[in-house]
């Protein structure tokens, strides 16, 4: 039976018994985080990590991640955040191998991969004892296969993932409204340059 993500976080909110545990949210950009944070900040201390070595070029990179700041300056919360180097060759000595994978495939599950166990990485250094990611609220990605690789991630660091599928209950529309509300930018393109491909150039 497929396994209910939305669900499964629920249950383990519960279990927290209104506990707020330390958790660091890795974020693949502020638009996506917005509706993220606004869910799990009444349950957990959410430090958000900005880890995403596919993004290029580099100014699209700091775009992005100038945009996350910003967001997280103006939210009427407090939310924690851990900066990284920007480490596109991380992501290079896989993917200009992989330039033949349709978008969806075997790539952007290396690329999931890459960015969950580096935040796995960080929350153990840290002290968190909970991470999980933005990515599920997106409908363009697959929840399972997320939540898969958060999971074992997780197993290899020893720090507890919090499975979620954050498109649920209506968590996308709420990011767009968010987005709408903050004036974020919005990308249109996931982040590496194989996504951009076929995408229309932006008018000046």
């Amino acid at each position: 039976m497929k396994r209910n993500y939305q669900v499964e976080m629920e249950e383990e909110i519960a279990r927290l018994n209104g506990r707020r545990p330390a958790l660091l949210l890795h974020s693949c950009c502020g638009p996506c985080s917005s509706a993220v944070l606004e869910r799990l900040k009444d349950h957990f201390q959410v430090t958000v990590l900005y880890y995403n070595p596919n993004i290029e070029p580099a100014e699209e990179y700091a775009h992005r991640l100038a945009e996350q700041r910003r967001l997280l300056s103006e939210l009427p919360w407090e939310t924690g955040f851990l900066p990284c180097a920007y480490d596109h060759e991380a992501f290079a000595a896989f993917a200009e191998g992989m330039a033949d994978c349709p978008e969806g495939g075997e790539r952007c599950r290396a690329c999931f991969a890459l960015r969950l166990r580096e935040t796995a990485r960080q929350a153990r250094e840290h002290g968190f004892e909970y991470f999980t990611t933005t990515l599920s609220v997106s409908p363009h990605k697959d929840a399972e296969r997320i939540n898969q690789i958060g999971e074992e991630a997780g197993r290899e660091a020893g720090v507890r993932y919090l499975m979620a599928d954050f498109k649920k209950k209506n968590g996308y529309l709420r990011s767009l409204r968010l987005s709408a509300e903050y004036g974020l930018y919005r990308q249109n393109y996931c982040g590496c340059l194989y996504s951009r491909a076929g995408v229309p150039e932006r008018q000046p």
